[in-house]
């Protein structure tokens, strides 16, 4: 005789339950990459959106079409990681259902992105690829966020919420290095050029609060700043460098020689910004 539904429920709470909760059994190491990784995937979608309006404006051309590919590749790879697993950059299987689908959007948002990369490794960008490039990168950008946002929700119990916080917006950080290059790069390529000023003044401006909210605490960014002497020095060298680049930024020096100094800027900044979000990732290890 078959056996009433009601039987059944059990088994199918201790199942959900289960499957729910596996989400929750990274380490706070793990998690910890999780969020650092997670968190680069926004700056890469700013990189590669520099990168092309660089090749535009007729910058370093090959030097930064073999950093597309490579930048586009990292992207690629560490999206399929964040989703499946990549043991080569230590990142779990995600398990959670509900960032796996924003993690989905990220990826459609990614297949309708690729193509500006592959139109400006081939040569071809005229204003319409600009265009394109100017109206897709903001989505993938936020809904890539969206995803970091989850995953730093997620790490509740076993990461403690004011360091998830802190590597997440340091991570963001590395981001704005190359956001604000792109709007400087969008206005000087004559694409809508008031509204990325205006995007840029903010950028600037957000850019510097996290800096010195990381050093010093920032209640409402939620920060606690840090006294740790190592990575106080280390924010102390991308504070002197940010010293030599917000002036073309501030005064939106378009000019060959404005545009010079940002392609030669804007690399060191994010990368010794990165080495202070790798010095808060081993801090929780």
């Amino acid at each position: 005789m078959k056996r009433p539904t009601i039987y059944y429920l059990p088994l199918f709470v201790i199942l959900t339950v289960c499957l729910s909760s596996s989400a929750f059994a990274l380490s706070g190491q793990e998690m910890g990459t999780v969020i650092n990784l997670a968190g680069k995937q926004r700056m890469l979608t700013q990189k590669m959106s520099k990168e092309i309006l660089l090749i535009a404006k007729g910058i370093d051309v090959d030097a930064n079409k073999a950093s597309l590919k490579e930048t586009a590749d990292l992207f690629d790879k560490t999206l399929k990681g964040l989703i499946d697993g990549d043991a080569d950059l230590g990142l779990p299987k995600t398990t959670d259902a509900a960032i796996l689908a924003q993690l989905k959007k990220v990826s459609e948002l990614w297949t309708e992105f690729k193509p500006n990369v592959d139109a400006a490794l081939s040569g071809n960008l005229d204003k319409a690829v600009l265009e394109k490039v100017a109206a897709q990168n903001l989505p993938l950008l936020k809904n890539m966020n969206e995803a970091v946002q989850m995953y730093a929700k997620l790490s509740g119990s076993n990461l403690d919420p004011a360091v998830a916080t802190t590597i997440n917006l340091a991570g963001k950080q590395r981001m704005l290095t190359q956001k604000m290059t792109k709007e400087l790069l969008l206005i000087a390529n004559g694409i809508d050029v008031d509204a990325n000023k205006a995007n840029l003044k903010k950028t600037v401006a957000l850019f510097e609060r996290t800096l010195k909210g990381l050093l010093d605490g920032d209640s409402e960014l939620g920060l606690p700043g840090t006294k740790d002497a190592a990575i106080r020095a280390q924010l102390d060298e991308v504070q002197g460098l940010w010293a030599d680049y917000k002036p073309v930024l501030d005064s939106v020096d378009v000019s060959p020689a404005g545009l010079e100094k940002a392609a030669k800027f804007n690399i060191p900044l994010l990368v010794e910004m990165n080495k202070a979000v790798q010095m808060y990732e081993e801090s929780v290890k």
